[in-house]
């Protein structure tokens, strides 16, 4: 049918991210390991910025950055308290076609 639209599932998954501090605390994330252990390099971080749309009471950075030739967006969830050397995590959105 023409014009009906698929409803899409969107899904939060935590990652571990490879990533440089430099001298001034910034950050830039190098590579994406998936849960089942397969690696993605990052080409480059294309974009930075807050995030406030993760929801209610969270903080935390987008990355737009290059993984072989396309675009992804990686996020930054910042902890709201302080556990030692906790900061926070790093997230990325899947979408699956719901049936």
């Amino acid at each position: 049918m023409a014009g009906t639209k698929k409803k899409i599932k969107r899904e939060k998954i935590y990652v571990k991210v490879n990533s440089d501090f430099d001298s001034t605390g910034a950050v830039t994330p190098k590579a994406i390991i998936w849960v089942d252990g397969r690696t993605f390099k990052i080409d480059s971080v294309r974009d930075f910025r807050p995030a406030s749309t993760l929801g209610p009471g969270h903080v935390g950075d987008c990355y737009t950055v290059l993984i072989h030739g396309e675009e992804r967006q990686l996020f930054f969830e910042r902890t709201n308290t302080l556990y030692g050397s906790r900061l926070g995590r790093w997230w990325v959105e899947t979408q699956q076609p719901v049936s």
